[in-house]
C-alpha cells in the first residue's frame, strides 16, 4: 500500500488516508450561510475520495471576517446548512472538519476580483480589531487595537463557535493562527506592539493563541481531534520563524491539540517567499521531529508521488492540498491510479473505475 493510502488515527477518529483538502476561501456566502455553492465544492472533494475534508476558514464573529462574502458560524442560525454538507461528505466515507478563524487586521477588505484593500462603512465595511493599531498594507484599513475585554469577547466567540461545530456534525476543528489574521497577529512582533500581557515577551505573544485552545478543548469532546494551523516563519528578519514554532508547537500538544498544519507567512505584505515544489514541507517535519507531534505538509504539493514521498519519508503524517484539488477535485482517485493502489468509488462512478474497483457502498 502506498504510504499517501495508509489510515491514520487521531483520537476516536480513523481517516481513511493522509490526503486532506485544505481549507481555501470560496467567497460565496451572503451574511456567513453556507449554500449549495459550498455544498457541491465540499461534497465534491469527499467524492473525489480525500481523507478530510476542511471547510474555508470560518468566521467567529460577523466582524472576524476577511470580506463580507466569508462563511460564518456566529448564529445557531448557520448551524442548519452546514450540518447538510457534513451528513453528505461523511456519507461519502470522509471526515470533515471545521476552521474556525478570525481576520483581525486583515478584516473588512474586498474579496479577490472585486476590488482590493478596504471596504468603506457605504458598502458595508467596518473597522477591524487587532492587537496594534498596525495596518497590514497601506491600502488595508486601520484596526482598532483590542482591549482586554475585547480579548475576552474573542475567546468566549472562539468556545461558542467550536459548540455550534459540534452540533452542525464536524468531526475536527482546525484554529487558524497562520497567514497573517487575528491569532498570528498576536504571535508576530510585526504585528504586536503591545506592552501588556499580550505583548512584547514570546510568552505573552502566544498567550492568546494557548487560552483559545485551552477554551476550545474544553467543550470539544475529548474523543474528537483538534488541529491548529501555524505559519511557520514570517519570511522577515525580526518576524516569528521557526524556532518559535517549534516552541508553541510543543506546548499545544500538551495542551491537547493533535495536529500542526504548517504554513507560512501572511503578515508581512512584502515579504519575499521563495516558492518552490514542497516549499513548506521542511517546516512540517522540522515540527513533527522537534516538537514530538504530528503535521500536515502543505503548499505546491501536486503530483502523487511528491505527496507519497513526503509521508514516505517521514517528513509529515499528512499532506494538505488546495488549488490541485480545486483542478481535480477526484486527485485521490487519480493518485491511487497513479501509484498502483485500488481504493474504492462511488457506485454512481463505478463505470468509469478501473476493472475490479470495489463501490464505496
Amino acid at each position: 500500500m502506498p504510504h499517501l493510502f495508509e489510515p491514520i488515527a487521531f483520537r476516536d477518529l480513523t481517516l481513511a488516508n493522509r490526503i486532506i483538502v485544505s481549507p481555501m476561501c470560496q467567497y460565496s456566502s451572503v451574511d456567513g450561510f453556507a449554500n449549495d455553492w459550498h455544498f457541491v465544492h465540499l461534497g465534491s472533494r469527499a467524492v473525489g475520495g480525500a481523507g478530510l475534508v476542511f471547510t474555508e476558514a470560518t468566521a467567529v464573529t460577523a466582524d472576524g471576517r476577511i470580506s463580507l462574502d466569508d462563511l460564518g458560524i456566529w448564529d445557531d442560525a448557520h448551524i442548519g446548512a452546514l450540518s447538510r454538507i457534513t451528513r453528505f461528505v461523511k456519507g461519502e466515507g470522509s471526515a470533515v472538519g471545521m476552521q474556525l478563524a478570525h481576520a483581525g487586521r486583515k478584516g473588512s477588505t474586498y474579496p479577490p476580483g472585486r476590488g482590493s484593500g478596504a471596504v468603506p462603512e457605504s458598502e458595508g465595511g467596518w473597522q477591524p480589531i487587532a492587537p496594534s493599531d498596525v495596518p497590514f498594507a497601506a491600502n488595508y484599513p486601520t484596526p482598532r487595537p483590542m482591549t482586554v475585554i475585547d480579548i475576552a469577547e474573542v475567546i468566549d466567540a472562539f468556545r461558542q463557535a467550536a459548540q455550534r461545530a459540534q452540533d452542525a456534525g464536524f468531526d475536527v476543528i482546525e484554529l487558524h493562527a497562520a497567514h497573517g489574521y487575528l491569532i498570528h497577529e498576536f504571535l508576530s512582533p510585526i504585528s504586536n506592539t503591545r506592552t501588556d500581557e499580550y505583548g512584547g515577551s514570546f510568552d505573552n505573544r502566544i498567550r492568546l493563541c494557548l487560552e483559545i485552545v485551552e477554551t476550545v478543548r474544553a467543550v470539544w469532546p475529548e474523543r474528537a481531534p483538534l488541529f491548529v494551523r501555524l505559519s511557520a516563519t514570517d519570511w522577515m528578519p525580526g518576524g516569528w520563524d521557526i524556532d518559535q514554532t517549534v516552541e508553541l508547537a510543543r506546548r499545544l500538544g500538551g495542551l491537547g491539540v493533535d495536529l500542526i498544519d504548517c504554513s507560512s507567512g501572511g503578515t508581512a505584505s512584502h515579504a519575499t517567499i521563495p516558492m518552490a515544489p514542497g516549499y513548506q514541507v521542511p517546516f512540517a517535519e522540522r515540527v513533527r521531529r522537534d516538537a514530538a507531534i504530528a503535521t500536515g505538509a502543505v503548499g505546491l504539493i501536486t503530483m502523487p508521488v511528491q505527496a507519497n514521498e513526503i509521508i514516505e519519508r517521514g517528513q509529515a503524517d499528512c499532506v494538505e492540498l488546495a488549488r490541485e484539488l480545486l483542478r481535480d477535485p477526484y486527485w485521490p482517485l487519480r493518485a491511487a491510479r497513479e501509484l498502483g493502489h485500488a481504493v474504492p468509488w462511488p457506485a454512481q462512478y463505478l463505470r468509469a473505475a478501473p476493472p475490479g474497483t470495489l463501490s464505496r457502498t
